[in-house]
């Protein structure tokens, strides 16, 4: 059984920010917010954006300055800009017109007045929107629209706003094109409009008509670098489980690269767009831009992500190290050394690095002791381990720094006292019941005390029926029992309870082709687990172990290479191997084996694998 899910990484700026909604008296559409918000980004992109002389328009869409020097207007105007943009992505309209007007006012510039009265008057700040119409009149004598707002204002009249009124996806697309049109007429280009597209409609639920929508939009800008990215970067977000969409993403972001070669932010989404499908395509990728940009600091720290996704955590930890001492002062990037050491079981190393952080009072209070405490654990050090863990403070840390006690106290020999401090723990919520319990079936399965463990679930399964780790730590100790059908009526009742989670649906179908002759039936259920998660490794696995117990040799190895490439695993090695053997590659099988064993020598299957092999 397996339930490991995948590590997830940072995504190329754009990607992921959420806006937080604005209570409504009546529904509003959900593209009538995006609307407004990028009403802003494009105010600024264009305010900073230094005119130039207009070119073929689907050619336009250089990129934007990205600081104050460089677009020829005082760092404090460019700062207040900003604020705004931030303001509107947190929810506060009003703040954002303030800072608008204000920039109005020192630039005289009638399209951000207009902005500034229009975000007033969507947050309905009479007074503010009266200031800005006034100035906007003032900036642009002869615009009919400011005269009428004030007059309607000094009346006490409502404003009809545009913004404020439902805005369906045929509105929110011509406006759009409106904005970009007008980005080309004016000069400023389409590059920072596009750049923004992802950021502002990253609320939108449907990541899919979001895709449409920005496909659609950047049609007409073909020779626009930044265009094709938003494209790519919006088919990522749908998760790509379309095959249409999924090779759309890789094509604009190669276009993206064709108009800008080493791109960071275009190689960076091809990257993610690679690694959905093989993690080794993306770090090789990585590599290759790396040659021709040894010194950024994006593309080496996406690439130490992609290897320690593979469990290469030397080489993660090495591009790392070059560029903290680049820069002693990155103390968070020091902590993630450290963590990689762990994981390599590398005790010198991230103890020194965690009495370094320590001493200059790195983290939340405790981060650091968590960890020193894990690695005085392993060394063998129980009393000091415990010394850590006491000091970390209360909150969700110093909760699992409790748990963790018990374990120290358990490796003591005294799993007695173990067991009364987890009695004694102050387990509030569901959810730190259920890890109390964890914990105590734990203390007996690290002891080979199966039986013991299986009577601790029971107990806690009394108390929390519906609690679906109790039922899947549970359904692990009865296999380890052989006994598999109760396994498997386990296994059922989590499935009955998360009908469409994955990992249920791998668990169980993965019980049945490996441990039962109803191979097909288990198949069947890992398929439902891989519609739901078709990148997902170990239920890749499951399916290519599946096709192997099916007598389905060549699925079966595409399938696990497929899985293996994304994330080199013990217990995927061991099944890729054992399919290697089987069509008559030992050598290549040996390989595959080897290469893990380096990784975990202790792993059970693999170790029987192997020896069954050796006979």
């Amino acid at each position: 059984m397996k339930r490991s899910p995948r590590p997830l990484r940072s995504l190329p700026p754009g990607g992921a920010r959420q806006w937080p909604g604005t209570a409504r008296r009546h529904r509003s559409s959900p593209f009538a917010r995006p609307v407004l918000a990028l009403a802003v980004a494009l105010c600024i992109a264009s305010a900073a954006a230094q005119p130039q002389p207009p070119a073929d328009a689907a050619a336009m869409g250089g990129a934007a300055p990205a600081s104050a020097e460089s677009a020829g207007i005082a760092p404090d105007l460019f700062y207040r800009m900003l604020l705004a943009d931030v303001a509107m992505q947190r929810g506060e309209p009003a703040v954002a017109a303030r800072a608008l007007l204000d920039v109005a006012r020192e630039t005289r510039e009638p399209s951000i007045a207009r902005r500034a009265t229009e975000i007033a008057l969507f947050a309905r700040q009479r007074a503010l929107a009266t200031e800005a119409a006034k100035l906007w009149q003032e900036i642009e004598p002869t615009a009919e629209r400011p005269r009428q707002v004030v007059a309607a204002l000094a009346a006490g009249g409502s404003i009809p706003n545009r913004f404020q009124e439902e805005a369906p996806e045929s509105e929110l697309r011509a406006r759009l094109e409106r904005f970009l049109a007008e980005a080309v007429a004016t000069g400023s280009g389409v590059a920072e409009p596009f750049l923004q597209l992802n950021r502002v409609l990253s609320q939108q639920s449907d990541k899919t008509a979001v895709y449409r929508l920005i496909s659609d939009l950047a049609q007409p800008y073909p020779k626009s670098a930044e265009a094709q990215f938003a494209v790519a970067l919006a088919a990522l977000n749908t998760g790509m489980g379309d095959p249409a969409i999924a090779k759309d993403a890789l094509r604009s972001a190669d276009r993206a690269l064709a108009l800008k070669p080493d791109w960071d932010r275009a190689l960076l989404v091809k990257a993610e767009i690679l690694g959905k499908r093989s993690t080794a395509e993306a770090i090789a990728l990585l590599e290759e831009a790396l040659k021709r940009q040894p010194d950024s600091r994006p593309l080496s720290g996406a690439l130490a992500q992609f290897l320690t996704e593979e469990r290469r955590f030397g080489e993660a930890r090495a591009i790392y190290r070059k560029s903290l001492a680049a820069d002693r002062s990155q103390r968070e990037l020091q902590f993630g050394i450290a963590v990689l050491s762990i994981q390599m079981k590398d005790w010198d190393a991230a103890e020194r690095d965690l009495k370094e952080l320590k001493a200059a009072g790195f983290g939340e209070a405790g981060q650091v002791e968590f960890y020193l405490g894990q690695v005085a654990e392993e060394r063998g050090r129980l009393d000091e381990a415990l010394a850590h863990f006491r000091d970390v403070e209360e909150g969700e840390r110093g909760w699992l720094a409790k748990l963790r006690m018990a374990g120290v106290l358990a490796k003591q020999g005294k799993r007695d006292a173990a067991l009364r401090h987890l009695a004694d723990l102050p387990a509030v919520t569901i959810e730190q019941r259920v890890q109390v319990r964890q914990t105590e079936a734990q203390l007996y399965r690290d002891a080979g005390d199966h039986k013991g463990a299986l009577a601790v679930l029971d107990q806690a399964l009394v108390e929390l029926p519906d609690a679906s780790e109790l039922i899947y730590d549970r359904a692990m100790v009865l296999e380890k029992l052989d006994r598999i059908d109760e396994a498997e009526k386990a296994l059922r009742r989590l499935v009955e309870l998360k009908p469409d989670d994955a990992q249920a649906l791998n668990a169980l179908g993965y019980t049945l082709v490996d441990r039962t002759p109803r191979v097909e039936e288990g198949f069947a259920l890992v398929e439902r687990a891989h519609k739901l998660a078709p990148n997902d490794p170990f239920i890749l696995d499951s399916v290519g172990w599946a096709h192997y117990r099916l007598g389905r040799l060549d699925e079966a190895e595409r399938y696990l290479m497929r899985a293996f490439a994304t994330r080199p695993d013990p217990e995927i090695a061991a099944h890729l191997g054992e399919v290697l053997w089987a069509r008559g590659n030992p050598q290549k099988a040996r390989e595959v084996w080897q290469s893990q064993l380096k990784v975990a020598p202790d792993h059970p299957v693999l170790l029987e694998t192997m020896r069954r092999h050796q006979r």
